[in-house]
């Protein structure tokens, strides 16, 4: 649970950081993509506590968590650094990170799924 609390806290300042510090260096679509990778960063956050108070200690919540942490590294992450692309330096092999992290995602809240029809 550790994880997921610096998930939301990671989330919280990275947002507010986004809204007040970096309208300068960022375009338009630029700050799109940093809004969208925060909006996911707390959807997934959230997706991994609640896999952990629902079903604590149960392998595939804590499996859907894990993906849900990976998914918020991979696809968040990737889309915080790509909102710097008119910058130097940001590397432009990070784009196809980003699906990984939705196939991740979408494998976390498969999880969820997995465990209401076994229930």
């Amino acid at each position: 649970m550790m994880l997921i609390f610096i998930s939301g806290a990671l989330a919280v300042l990275l947002g507010a950081f986004g809204a007040h510090a970096l309208s300068p260096y960022l375009d338009e679509a630029g700050t799109q993509t940093f809004n969208t990778a925060n909006r996911y960063h707390f959807y997934h956050t959230f997706l991994a506590a609640l896999l952990g108070v629902w079903k604590p200690g149960d392998r595939l919540a804590r499996y859907g968590q894990v993906l849900a942490l990976a998914g918020i590294v991979l696809f968040s992450g990737s889309l915080y650094l790509l909102a710097f692309k008119t910058v130097p330096g940001v590397p432009s092999w990070l784009g196809p990170i980003t699906p990984m992290g939705g196939l991740a995602f979408i494998l976390a809240w498969s999880t969820g799924i997995l465990k209401l029809i076994k229930n």
